[in-house]
């Protein structure tokens, strides 16, 4: 069955504004579900009343969708309110452990958030840091390296799932056979994959395994997956008072209940995509992320090959698995005024280095701007490939005529 595109695109109200965002890199739009659960308030936790029992299942329910979207088990899934904050919490835990003579790998791919909260807690144990290198021409991230980067005493190996700045997806499960070999731990950052494709937990071979939900239709929150026996091993810094329970001990604060509505209503329109999906819902998630990215890698497709006939466009990175993100660079323009320009002309995109630090600092580009980042999700079309491709067309024709 054909992607039904108009029936996606129905279920983002602000996609009514006129709007071509290929943004979603860094942040997708919210689906109206997503609004709508997000919009009930509701109170603290409580077992004594009906209004505190509803928010306990509120932080339960969040816990099973994304174990459904994840392949994990729901009591694994530990919630937080970024990515970033996320990881800095499992870094400190795990790296109290660490002293010096250990070692952890990072890669230059990553964003910053898979490597500088790594990098951080070595540091503080008098750890040494091995760096896995990407191909500056291509953007792969060679699986091969790591046979020589990860010894006996490597104690973790962080690596992308996907590059939010040119989309590289490496071969993760091989890294993390070459890791566990050596009996290293794996903390995989899924924050761009996770939005553009089914995702499996033990294929991927991680034993941590992190994601976004306002990068996959959903609320500015986070959550991490691991086996709950992995969690229960781990003792992280908390409030004396505050639960000792697993997954609660890794959760700070209270939560946002409403935004944890959200993220269980995020996973639910997931599996809408494909209506004829049948099945649990892992299944119909994973059935409607199979049949997006479908969808998405013919405009991507359509996207790359527009570029690629530019001559005054510099595509950076050409991987052979990616997701569907590009970043690319236009001559005679800096990639924030082209991002400026395109904005003006309703066209959404990223520029700058988008925390992708390394890749940019390894490519010479971070000190000149960086680039700009075109991400297609689910709900972008070929028309808008088309707008975007004209517009940067536009763009190259004013910037010939102020230079005669």
């Amino acid at each position: 069955m054909p992607f039904d595109i108009a029936r996606t695109r129905a279920a983002y109200p602000a996609l009514t504004e006129g709007f071509a965002h290929f943004d979603g890199a860094g942040g997708t739009q919210t689906a109206r579900p997503v609004i709508e659960a997000v919009s009930a308030a509701t109170g603290n936790r409580s077992t004594a009343f009906v209004p505190g029992r509803r928010s306990l299942d509120l932080v339960a329910a969040a816990r099973a969708a994304v174990a459904d979207l994840l392949g994990a088990e729901a009591d694994g899934v530990v919630l937080g309110p970024s990515a970033t904050a996320l990881t800095y919490t499992l870094a400190r835990t795990l790296g109290a452990g660490w002293g010096p003579g250990d070692e952890v790998v990072v890669s230059r791919l990553d964003h910053d958030a898979n490597v500088r909260p790594w990098v951080q807690a070595a540091e503080a144990a008098g750890a040494t840091v091995r760096w896995a290198e990407f191909d500056p021409a291509t953007g792969e991230l060679p699986a091969g390296q790591y046979a020589d980067l990860v010894t006996e005493r490597t104690r973790l190996v962080a690596v992308t799932a996907g590059s939010n700045a040119v989309g590289t997806a490496p071969d993760v499960a091989a890294i993390a056979k070459t890791a566990h070999a050596a009996g290293a731990l794996v903390c995989v950052d899924g924050v761009h994959a996770v939005p553009h494709g089914p995702t499996d937990l033990a294929s991927l071979g991680a034993d941590f395994l992190v994601t976004s939900a306002y990068k996959w239709s959903g609320p500015h929150l986070a959550a991490m997956a691991a086996d709950p026996a992995r969690w229960a091993s781990l003792r992280p810094a908390k409030l004396l008072p505050s639960s000792d329970a697993v997954p609660d001990r890794f959760e700070y604060g209270t939560p946002s209940f409403p935004l944890l509505a959200g993220v269980t209503a995020a996973v639910d329109h997931l599996a809408t995509l494909d209506p004829a999906a049948t099945g649990s819902r892992r299944d119909r998630v994973r059935a409607g992320l199979a049949a997006a990215q479908a969808h998405e890698e013919a405009v991507f497709e359509r996207l790359l090959a527009g570029l690629a006939a530019r001559p005054f466009v510099t595509v950076y990175g050409s991987p052979a698995r990616r997701c569907p993100t590009v970043s690319f660079r236009v001559a005679g323009s800096a990639p924030a005024e082209t991002a400026a320009a395109l904005g003006a002309a309703g066209v959404c995109l990223s520029s700058g280095d988008y925390y992708a630090y390394e890749y940019f600092r390894a490519m010479g580009l971070r000190d000149t701007g960086g680039a700009v980042r075109a991400s297609v999700y689910h709900y972008n079309t070929v028309e808008e490939v088309d707008r975007l491709l004209a517009e940067l067309d536009r763009l190259a024709a004013a910037g010939e005529r102020m230079a005669r």
